[in-house]
């Protein structure tokens, strides 16, 4: 569970630094993903989700984003990032 609070907070700081804003609420059943809100990229997370779950939808989002790649990132964060972009 550390590992993935410890991911989920460098995840958080990552958006943030490549111009997401990220906004974490109560969505129900949704997942959350990426959306544009007021013409601003916006990750909504699932508050009442577990962190893995929240880290998921928020390294689904960043595995696409090509600005990551000129981003220092722990290689822990790097690996999952690879893992999830299929590669």
């Amino acid at each position: 569970m550390d590992d993935t609070l410890g991911l989920l907070e460098e995840a958080l700081q990552l958006a943030g630094e490549i111009g997401h804003h990220v906004r974490e609420e109560p969505l129900g059943e949704l997942p959350g993903g990426l959306c544009v809100v007021s013409g601003r990229r916006t990750i909504l997370l699932n508050l009442e989700k577990q962190a893995a779950d929240r880290l998921t939808v928020l390294l689904e989002v960043l595995a696409r984003d090509p600005a990551v790649a000129n981003q220092p990132v722990s290689r822990l964060l790097a690996s999952r990032l690879r893992a999830v972009a299929g590669g």
